[in-house]
């Protein structure tokens, strides 16, 4: 269980990592947008965002066997 979940973190900093790469332009501009939203809009989007992947990882693990 121990190296899905070392997996699934390394997956995640290549994949934020790859963003701030190909962005890095951009990203003085993405912060000042999320700094200009209310506190309680990024909350919800954050929620939204924790249920589906709670959601995809209960379907993976219920479909395929790890």
């Amino acid at each position: 269980m121990l190296k899905y979940l070392l997996f699934g973190i390394g997956f995640i900093m290549i994949f934020e990592g790859i963003v701030y790469f190909l962005f890095s332009k951009n990203i003085g501009n993405f912060y000042k947008i999320l700094n200009s939203l209310e506190p309680e809009k990024i909350r919800f989007f954050s929620s939204i965002l924790i249920i589906v992947g709670l959601c995809l990882i209960y379907y993976t693990l219920k479909t395929y066997k790890l």
